[in-house]
């Protein structure tokens, strides 16, 4: 789970104004269902987001409606949507061992 954002403005999700929000890591099932990676890379290897994919990554691993999504300052929108990106280029840390 990454850290809380702050909201540069607060949005509504589930009835409560939120001013922050914290994002998990996507499943692998989550992946499949969306079917979509939030980014490209060109032929000169520059990352560029897909919007829309990660507009609905981050109504998956925030827990908030789409709708409340739509409501995301644009500079929010385009931090969650790196953070979103980055799950998929690092690795997931080690479990330790029980």
């Amino acid at each position: 789970m990454s850290e809380p954002m702050k909201l540069s403005a607060p949005i509504e999700a589930h009835g409560e104004q939120l001013t922050s929000l914290t994002l998990r890591r996507p499943t692998v099932q989550e992946v499949r269902k969306i079917r979509a990676l939030p980014y490209v890379i060109g032929k000169d290897e520059a990352v560029t987001l897909e919007m829309e994919v990660s507009a609905k990554y981050i109504a998956v691993c925030a827990g908030i409606p789409p709708s409340s999504v739509d409501q995301l300052d644009l500079t929010d929108l385009n931090t969650l949507s790196w953070e979103i990106a980055g799950f998929f280029m690092t690795a997931a840390s080690a479990k330790s061992p029980t």
